[in-house]
């Protein structure tokens, strides 16, 4: 018997193994052939919770994992490019696109896993061109998983003659709340519904489980997943935790009702086995889908009441921006050139605030290394770039209407300003990838380069502040103190350098070191030759 524990153990744990790594090495490669274009499905077809909601499940199909698809959702919403309403649809589309897993599970293809991972494995290794090797990652993917699944449930047929497991099936079936609980422990362990119900699946193909004791598992199965969204939203902006708390909620509201209806459940899926002439597997495929896609048509009509909850749940003001352009209505550039241009000056100062917050956060990195400064510095640079792109081709449709010299003189100092704006947000992302370096590589600054480069940090900033308000008031005499904090810029830089360079001589700072401090100053300098255009821009031809 010592032995078939040990085989027992040893084939479920690694078949469990290779199974999330087939799950996650075929999520990768539908991920690198959908390129990047899973942030822009959320980002643009997220107008209406319905939109959100199908958006969610066409993500979570690419990404085979709903874990996945909330994390990414709680990131936007995190960086300002979803409100919560929106992330709530694409929430409850994960779940139903989770359900794809399963259902290919469903298909008996088990004995092929072996074939099907040689196939792959000839697509990754003598192919050099990378839509073959991405192709070749899904396949291989695809057979790990179906090869993880059947180590599984070979692992799990002993299982039968032991009295304690018998037992416990017993009183899941007698008692749904226990298998609910059990579900959820065990997602919440492996971090994978997917993982989960597909060792239900193999359980049950196994008669090792009934499908009384099955259901308020998969029910449990679906409430575990929430802990990766969770995790993900642990010291996240308010939207980010109120965007985790919907996805835990969601979930738990359903298997309410579903444990409330749980007999007429039963039974409809009992019927749907016998009517389809489905295996085991695809049997709790067919349950997994209907819970969640049942679950979502009936909370669908309720996401404003979500909301609300959540914001009650957890409450503080939101420190996010809409990061999506604002004031761009192509309606002016016909009707009223002027008032067009007006509206791209106010974006263009959205997107300099959006420069000052990254500059900020970059320096809170710099200083004490949290994540979340970096992560927000990298979510404010995106929106720079998101702004860049739509304010340049604002601006470029606005110059083919007729503009007074005047207005023309401002058009050009605007197309000038998102440059040097997008510049300043290329340079904090500059300043953090060797914040990040340091931190990798163990990099050692001494304290007191540390504190001059404190200094200048601030005398950055608050140069490009001014630059901004120069341009926000057309005030000249702003513009003049930025042209001369610009030279204190530049004379700080020089003295930075040389104190460096004496710090070397004196080998109390390492040439490793010296390279990332040096590098830092020169991105600061750099940032300041940016506030400067700006500010003369406002001063003209003075």
């Amino acid at each position: 018997m010592e032995l078939d524990v040990q085989q027992m153990l040893f084939e479920f744990l690694g078949g469990l193994g290779i199974f999330l790594y087939g799950i996650k090495f075929m999520g990768d490669g539908l991920q690198k052939s959908a390129g990047d274009k899973l942030r822009d499905i959320l980002d643009r077809f997220t107008t209406n919770p319905l939109m959100g909601v199908l958006a969610g499940i066409v993500v979570t199909v690419l990404l085979q994992t709903s874990s996945g698809t909330t994390v990414i959702t709680v990131g936007l919403v995190s960086a300002g490019f979803m409100t919560l309403r929106q992330a709530i649809g694409v929430i409850m589309g994960a779940n139903i696109g989770t359900t794809v897993t399963a259902f290919i599970i469903g298909i008996d293809i088990g004995e092929y896993a072996l074939p099907i991972i040689a196939v792959g494995s000839i697509l990754l290794f003598f192919f050099k061109n990378k839509k073959i090797h991405n192709f070749g990652q899904i396949v291989f993917g695809f057979g790990a998983l179906f090869y993880g699944l059947e180590l599984m449930s070979g692992g799990m047929k002993p299982l039968r003659s032991l009295e304690a497991f018998h037992d416990l099936t017993v009183s899941m079936s007698s008692n749904p709340v226990l298998g609910v609980i059990i579900g959820t422990v065990f997602t919440v362990i492996v971090q994978s519904s997917s993982a989960t119900i597909g060792i239900l699946q193999g359980l049950y193909a196994e008669e090792l489980v009934n499908l009384n004791a099955a259901l308020p598992i998969l029910f449990g199965d679906n409430i575990g997943t929430t802990i990766t969204a969770v995790l993900a939203a642990i010291g996240a902006s308010v939207a980010a935790r109120r965007a985790a708390a919907t996805h835990v909620l969601f979930n738990l509201i359903g298997t309410t009702v579903f444990l409330l209806l749980l007999k007429p459940f039963t039974l409809l899926i009992e019927s749907l086995a016998v009517n389809l002439n489905l295996n085991h597997e695809m049997t709790i495929a067919f349950a997994h889908g209907i819970f969640n896609t049942t679950n979502t048509l009936i909370q669908l009509p309720f996401i404003g009441i979500l909301a609300l909850i959540v914001t009650k749940l957890i409450p503080g003001e939101d420190s996010v921006v809409e990061y999506k352009t604002k004031h761009l209505d192509p309606v002016f550039i016909e009707q009223s050139p002027s008032i067009a241009l007006g509206q791209s000056k106010e974006e263009v100062l959205r997107m300099g605030q959006f420069a000052v917050r990254g500059l900020e956060e970059t320096n809170q990195f710099l200083k004490n290394k949290q994540q979340k400064h970096s992560e927000t510095a990298y979510q404010l640079e995106d929106a720079i770039n998101n702004l860049d792109r739509k304010i340049t081709d604002y601006l470029v449709k606005l110059s083919t209407s007729s503009l007074s010299v005047h207005e023309s003189e401002e058009h050009t100092v605007l197309m000038d300003t998102v440059r040097d704006i997008e510049r300043i947000g290329d340079h904090f992302e500059n300043i953090i990838e060797l914040a990040e370096y340091q931190q990798a590589n163990k990099v050692k600054v001494t304290e007191n380069a540390m504190d001059d480069l404190d200094v200048m940090f601030n005398l950055t900033i608050s140069t490009v502040k001014e630059a901004l308000q120069a341009l926000d008031h057309n005030d000249k005499e702003i513009a003049r103190q930025v042209v001369e904090k610009e030279e204190e810029i530049d004379k700080m830089e020089r003295k930075l350098r040389k104190q460096h360079i004496l710090r070397l001589n004196e080998g109390i700072c390492s040439g490793q070191a010296g390279i990332v401090y040096v590098d830092i100053v020169s991105n600061l300098e750099r940032i300041g030759d940016h506030a400067v255009n700006i500010a003369e821009a406002v001063l003209g031809e003075e």
